[in-house]
């Protein structure tokens, strides 16, 4: 396999395995554990699904872990187009990466909460159910300020793909919306929490951009040079 086309497809690879993490911890999690507003039913789920909600604090780990060989394998791939824009890339993923890693702490915390280890019992139950919802919601709000950095990973990215000539200049277009959507998100929660939602669905069919780059570079790879 032509080394161009083998480089694009370890990233795409990789990007799959690392999104596929991501989304039992940023996804699947919030919707099945978590309940808005309501501390009482977010512990009871949380307890009574102990093992899946560790297994999202596994995921949200590997996810990260795996992102630091996803970005490496984007800069092998397009470090040729424009090294800046990929050393870039190289840097966001150094900061953010720590990031996750700390915010995995505040899923630790709900958990021991939830569970009323016995060090935790100087707190009555309704205490305890208080501190879940406080742990589960820095959780979000860490997730929210990590998203701020990201256009400056896919502004670099979607420029390198728009300028590789291997690789479709839509894809670049896209992703570089995709920075500006993340920003979009993270602004709102910050700052007009109560708008968050309404800005998801908007946001969410341009995020779709990179289910496309991580598709089409597993399965089709990179145009070969002449």
């Amino acid at each position: 396999m032509p080394s161009l086309s083998k480089n694009a497809r370890v990233a795409g690879i990789l990007y799959i395995l690392s999104s596929l993490f991501g989304i039992v911890r940023l996804i699947y999690i919030p919707s099945t554990l978590l309940v808005s507003g309501n501390a009482a039913a977010t512990a009871n789920k949380i307890v009574g699904h102990e093992l899946l909600f560790r297994f999202g604090i596994v995921s949200y780990l590997l996810c990260s872990a795996l992102w630091i060989f996803v970005t490496l394998a984007l800069y092998r791939l397009l470090k040729g187009v424009n090294q800046t824009l990929a050393v870039i890339m190289v840097i966001i993923t150094v900061v953010v990466t720590p990031v996750f890693f700390v915010n995995a702490i505040n899923d630790a915390a709900a958990l021991f909460f939830a569970s009323g280890a016995e060090f935790l019992s100087a707190f009555d139950k309704a205490q305890r159910e208080a501190f879940v919802m406080l742990f589960v919601n820095l959780h979000h709000q860490l997730d929210l300020a990590s998203e701020f950095l990201w256009i400056l990973f896919h502004v670099p990215f979607g420029l390198l793909v728009y300028r590789s000539r291997f690789l479709p200049r839509v894809l670049g277009v896209w992703l570089m919306m995709v920075g500006f959507a993340y920003l979009a998100l993270s602004v709102t929660g910050l700052l007009f929490p109560t708008s968050e939602h309404k800005v998801w669905n908007f946001a969410q069919p341009v995020l779709t951009g990179e289910v496309a780059i991580m598709l089409w570079l597993a399965i089709t790879g990179a145009k070969e040079k002449a």
